[in-house]
């Protein structure tokens, strides 16, 4: 009687021990060995002399910095694998003319919960009207930004990223579905494959890009977030298709997260638009960070 109670429970604890297994931790040091010595040290030194601030909001707590100075904010949104220092080698920069506010975000399931974290960001540091700057999911939420907040939105870079549509979850569904309930530690391994396979590949083999990626999914990222960004990049909601507000749409001619006819459904959304083509995948803000950089300065800096 005893062995048959026993030998369930032994399953049960191994099948336990298996699901919550934890996500492998690397050194930054052995994360970064391959990077360039000068980018690693100006991260460094970037997440040394800015610590993050945090804000609750709704029950989630906001990672953020706020930073620089000049009369206009420029507001940067990252991705599906970011976080609020990724855009560092551009803020670095930018803080000298503009007020730069950047985010990380904790596991907001809806682009409302997003959008009422971000505000009250904006609330708590006394900023009105604002730039903004988003890439691939961030692209999306500078949209829905653009279509509920046209009054507080000065000018908007969409960049590595796509309007409403139905073919992201039509592709990705059945995965997307699954995450919640995957092991946390499988989820990140998939991840991690993808930045292997094909994100590196298409940065031109750029060391710094698949570093950083590396890191975030080694413990600053977990799946809850990787689920509630999954449900936001695939919430539609009515793009502002006929906008005043003047944008920049950033592509790569080689984004492997970005497919063709989602970049032309984009540029189709937003005929205004002013486009900058790149060819260095979908983080050239990291591996090509003074080109980009210069396009959003003389975006900015610009009359229209």
């Amino acid at each position: 009687m005893r062995r048959v109670i026993l030998i369930p429970l032994l399953i049960i604890l191994i099948l336990a021990g298996i699901y919550f297994w934890p996500v492998p931790r690397q050194e930054f040091t052995q994360v970064y060995s391959l990077a360039p010595a000068d980018q690693v040290e100006s991260l460094q030194a970037f997440r040394s002399n800015n610590p993050p601030a945090s804000l609750e909001v709704d029950g989630l707590k906001w990672e953020y910095l706020s930073t620089g100075s000049g009369p206009q904010t420029i507001v940067f949104l990252h991705g599906m694998t970011g976080s609020y220092d990724i855009w560092w080698q551009q803020i670095e920069t930018l803080k000298v003319n503009y007020r730069v506010i950047t985010v990380t975000y904790p596991a907001a399931a809806s682009l409302a919960k997003m959008e009422n974290g971000l505000l009250a960001i904006l609330a708590q540091e006394g900023v009105d009207k604002f730039n903004v700057v988003g890439t691939s999911l961030g692209g999306y939420f500078a949209q829905y930004l653009v279509s509920r907040n046209p009054d507080r939105i000065e000018k908007a870079v969409l960049a590595n990223t796509f309007p409403p549509n139905d073919l992201i979850k039509e592709k990705n569904g059945a995965i997307g579905s699954l995450i919640p309930y995957l092991p946390e530690w499988l989820v990140i391994k998939v991840l991690r494959g993808s930045f292997a396979s094909s994100i590196y590949p298409a940065s031109g083999n750029d060391e710094m890009t698949l570093a950083f990626l590396n890191e975030i999914s080694a413990g600053r990222m977990r799946k809850a977030q990787v689920a509630a960004r999954y449900a936001c990049i695939v919430e539609k909601f009515y793009p502002p298709t006929d906008t005043a507000i003047p944008l920049l749409i950033i592509e790569a001619s080689n984004d492997p997260l970005v497919e063709a006819s989602l970049r032309e459904q984009l540029k189709t959304t937003y005929p205004a638009a002013q486009v900058v083509t790149v060819d260095n995948g979908h983080f050239p803000y990291i591996s090509t960070p003074d080109f980009y950089t210069q396009t959003l300065k003389d975006f900015f800096s610009s009359s229209n």
